[in-house]
Parts: C-alpha cells; structure tokens; sequence
C-alpha cells in the first residue's frame, strides 16, 4: 500500500492500470487507523487485482476538494481512470471485499 499525494494522484490512480481503491484519510481519524491494517492486507491478498493507497486530506486539499470527500475514511475505487464506487466509514476486511466484489 502506498501514499499518494496531490502531485502524483494522476500518475499513480488516474493512469493505473489496475482498479485502485483509494483510502482518504487523516491522522487523527481513529476510524482511518484502525483501517490501516485491513488495507494492507487487502493490498497483499488482492495486489494483482486491485491497487490500495491511502491519500492523507489535510496534506492533499486539492484532490480531496475535487472528489468532493469531506467524511474520513472515504473509499472510492477508480477504474479506467474514473470513480466507480465510493464508501464512507471503517467496514472489516470480509465486508469491504464483499462491496469490492462488482469492481475487481
């Protein structure tokens, strides 16, 4: 799992060639840390799939404004370079790949 930032948002979600799930968190979002290793999980079971990164909203304005998020965490999986699905609040790992299941 990797950080993304305003700067390498395109690059690395936009021009993905995988479906990527995109985690908008915070540091002081209890909910966005206890996420943490669920997406990592995520990520290592399902990395030839589906790309995970995490985009922390207060060092990101930019991005996080034009996608419209103002609730941590927020998932939203981009596909072919647009958002396709979008998720608000901490869910476990079994849930989350049930509701990824129509995008992967």
């Amino acid at each position: 799992m990797i950080d993304v930032t305003d700067e390498d948002f395109a690059a690395e979600v936009i021009g993905a060639d995988l479906p990527v799930l995109v985690e908008f968190t915070a540091d002081w979002c209890p909910p966005c840390r206890q996420m943490g290793p669920v997406l990592r999980a995520l990520s290592a079971e399902e990395g030839d799939r589906l790309k995970v990164v995490q985009l922390n909203v207060d060092h990101n304005p930019l991005t996080t404004n034009a996608y419209k998020v103002l609730s941590m965490p927020t998932f939203m999986v981009f596909r072919g370079g647009e958002p396709v699905k979008s998720m608000v609040g901490a869910r476990p790992k079994r849930r989350l790949l049930e509701e990824l299941a129509d995008v992967i």
